[in-house]
């Protein structure tokens, strides 16, 4: 879509990717990358890091969510690409909060300083996923983003179902 902000951040992941599913058994996985800017001090002949760094809070869905805790684990160098997004609350306290967060549409292990093997994943329709999902409880009937119809993931046409309104809404954590 236009006008949204699109960035890539290169950084490490402050902690592991955490799997959640939805109540329609849709995946989704968040993290939290830091981008800290070092630059090389001549006086002490070493590297610094600057005072101040980016924190991003990262949501990334469906199957790349899956990959994505499979394969990241905290300390790695990753790269993000991603839609950015601004979100303002007020806290328990009565202040006024902006947060930044990046819905991910790429994600992987930077190969800067390492190495990576690729492993094509199984696909949705393969035995061994669709077992895992009825086993993650796939939602009963009544739930109609669970329902196995074409766009599958979204609400039926009239809206309705779920905490969310389309694929793009998040999950309550």
């Amino acid at each position: 879509m236009s006008g949204e902000t699109v960035i890539t951040v290169c950084g490490n992941l402050v902690d592991d990717p955490e799997l959640r599913f939805t109540p329609g058994g849709a995946a989704v996985a968040k993290f939290r990358v830091a981008s800290v800017p070092r630059t090389f001090n001549k006086e002490t002949q070493q590297w610094e890091d600057a005072k101040d760094g980016l924190f991003l809070t990262c949501s990334v869905w469906r199957q790349a969510a899956e990959n994505a805790t499979e394969t990241l684990s905290r300390g790695m160098r990753v790269i993000v690409q991603g839609r950015l997004k601004q979100r303002s609350y007020e806290d328990r306290e009565g202040v006024k909060r902006t947060v930044y967060e990046l819905d991910v549409e790429e994600v992987g292990p930077s190969l800067k300083n390492a190495t990576a093997k690729v492993t094509k994943a199984a696909g949705k329709g393969a035995p061994e996923v669709q077992q895992a999902r009825r086993q993650q409880g796939a939602a009963s009937a009544e739930d109609p983003w669970a329902q196995g119809t074409p766009g599958a993931g979204r609400p039926p046409a009239g809206g309705g179902g779920g905490w969310g309104s389309g694929e793009d809404s998040e999950p309550p954590f």
